[in-house]
Parts: structure tokens; sequence; C-alpha cells
């Protein structure tokens, strides 16, 4: 599946919006301090209607990709019906937050995902505005013929 930045098309509402958070000196996260980044991915293969985001998080510690992380927000009936299958392992991976299999981890990535997971996704607000961007992107990927 080929993926595009949010930026990429929206960059004055990415840079309002993209979501940071900060790793101190003292946390017992288990990450590096620095700023970590969360880049919203979207799928633009033709069709594709997967209601899914991936998080490329970037660390300012390590200068690259730290983890890339799926989510998807609808119930799981719904990636039943969109993959055509009702495995529940497959349903939970594409529901998430997960890492991605497809893509590179960092050695960051489980403890990138635990924050994610336990402390990003808990704010409904976010969440909101993840969906928001989707309903932006996906329309104008539709008249751009790639979806």
């Amino acid at each position: 599946m080929p993926y595009v930045s949010f930026y990429e098309h929206f960059p004055e509402i990415a840079e309002r919006e993209t979501r940071t958070f900060t790793i101190l000196e003292q946390s017992s996260s288990g990450l590096p301090p620095g700023q970590y980044a969360l880049v919203e991915m979207y799928c633009d293969e033709r069709g594709c209607d997967c209601r899914r985001v991936f998080f490329y998080v970037i660390s300012s510690s390590i200068k690259d990709v730290g983890a890339v992380i799926a989510y998807g927000w609808e119930r799981p009936e719904f990636y039943a019906r969109w993959m055509g299958d009702d495995d529940p392992e497959i349903i939970k991976d594409l529901q998430g937050p997960t890492l991605n299999m497809g893509s590179p981890q960092s050695s960051l990535a489980p403890a990138i995902l635990r924050i994610v997971k336990d402390i990003i996704l808990q704010d409904s607000a976010y969440i909101k505005r993840i969906k928001t961007d989707n309903l932006i992107i996906f329309p104008f990927l539709s008249r751009l013929n790639k979806c």
C-alpha cells in the first residue's frame, strides 16, 4: 500500500495539528530524551477506504523514524467487511494501534507504541482530528484520481 503524508497536501493544517511529545532526561519510558513527532500518513491506493492512519514517529534523538504505528478508528465489523476476513488477529492489526508489520522499526518502536497507545490515543479530541483529516484527504486524493 502506498502512503501519502497529510503534510504534503495540507501543510498549514499539518503544522498546526501535528502531535508531538517530549521525553525528559528522568523519564522511565525507555526512550532517549528528545522530541517525538507523529507524522500522519494516509493510504492513497486507488479505491482504498481503509479508515486508518499511519504515524511515522520521528525522533529528534535519533534523527530518523523511530516507529511506524498503524491505527484504525472503526469498529471491528467495518474492518471484517473491508478486508473480507473476520480473523480476529487480522482485525486487531487493522484496528491497532500496532507497529506496522510492513515497515521498518527501530529498537525504540515498542516504547513509542506504548506512549502512543496509553497516552496520545486516549485524547478523544486528537482522535476526532485524525478522523477529520481523513475526511479532508480522502476526497482530495480521489479528485486527483489516486483513490
